[in-house]
């Protein structure tokens, strides 16, 4: 048309050529599209939150994977809450709740202040299935707690192999007293006594010596030929008798307590008692026995000491079972 003046064809405005532009030849290529990204100013340094030191999940060390605490919040201001159930753990041993440390005395023997303030202790011997399968005897070990299932001492049989497996429960042994820093405090030795003699033989009489600290002797315990019952005697340690122990006339009853009465000299008054609990099972196998040891408060501490080692010697003699062995 007249008046018309022919003009280019509109380029594109500068937003859309920043946009689109095509340097590969290729009719298939992409276009190549640039960032409206602006960089900003550099921020504040952010410190990671509490938790994560190093930027590394809390409890996370990398050289030792096991040890990832589960079940921990990552953060105090958005606890995680977890549904009821059981949830993996480390594998750690459980912790040992042992009863306060006493003060020193100076009229008691290192190591026995803690019996000064007690009048009854459980021994609980530890259960040894292997010994039960393989009909090898090993070496008992024993928790002393108190009331408040506080460990008091820990005792442990040291005798060699060859001794435990061919004299079985009528073998000699040493027990060790330890305390919760592991210091031996207290020792206890049987001696072996021949059995193929008369009972009413002196020399077959079986005997407990009980040194606090170990190597000073603080006393024996005796044992006593009766037809019907067990008998003990408690001696100091110039080997006079102080006390004196008389068991039950079955000490093998089923589905109840055995309790062996501590008595004054006199065998009248009475002192205190070392009962063998009944566990059911446990106890017709033999092979965990539970004691329950009481005694006078006021009781002169080398005497409950005394008591204390009466109650091994009992074990041994009457409810130590040994594997019975299969017959071919």
């Amino acid at each position: 048309m007249p008046g018309i003046v022919p003009t280019a064809p509109e380029q594109p405005t500068d937003e859309m050529g920043n946009q689109l532009k095509s340097p590969d030849p290729r009719p298939d290529a992409p276009p190549d599209y640039n960032s409206h990204f602006v960089p900003g100013p550099p921020g504040a340094s952010v410190f990671p939150p509490a938790g994560y030191p190093r930027g590394l999940p809390m409890g996370y060390n990398p050289q030792q994977p096991s040890a990832f605490s589960y079940c921990q919040p990552t953060s105090s201001t958005h606890p995680i809450q977890y549904q009821p159930g059981n949830y993996p753990v480390p594998n750690k041993p459980a912790s040992i709740i042992w009863m306060p440390g006493p003060t020193l005395m100076a009229d008691c023997p290192p190591g026995l202040e803690y019996l000064k303030q007690l009048d009854n202790i459980h021994v609980l011997q530890h259960f040894e299935p292997l010994e039960m399968i393989t009909h090898f005897e090993t070496n008992n070990k024993y928790d002393i707690k108190n009331n408040l299932d506080q460990m008091v001492y820990i005792v442990t049989e040291d005798t060699d192999d060859f001794t435990r497996n061919a004299y079985r429960t009528l073998r000699p042994f040493v027990l060790r007293v330890s305390d919760f820093m592991g210091r031996e405090i207290m020792t206890m030795q049987r001696p072996f006594r021949c059995t193929c003699c008369c009972f009413c033989c002196p020399s077959t009489r079986q005997e407990l010596e009980v040194q606090c600290p170990p190597g000073i002797t603080i006393g024996f315990v005796m044992d006593h030929w009766n037809l019907c019952r067990a008998v003990y005697s408690i001696q100091n340690e110039k080997k006079e008798n102080v006390l004196s122990v008389r068991g039950p006339c079955s000490t093998y009853g089923c589905g109840s307590d055995s309790v062996f009465e501590v008595k004054a000299i006199d065998g009248v008054s009475n002192i205190g008692s070392i009962i063998r609990k009944w566990n059911g099972l446990i106890s017709a196998m033999g092979h965990a026995d539970h004691f329950d040891i009481h005694f006078p408060l006021d009781l002169d501490v080398k005497m409950k000491a005394m008591i204390f080692g009466a109650c091994f010697l009992i074990d041994f003699m009457y409810f130590e079972r040994s594997p019975q062995r299969s017959s071919r």
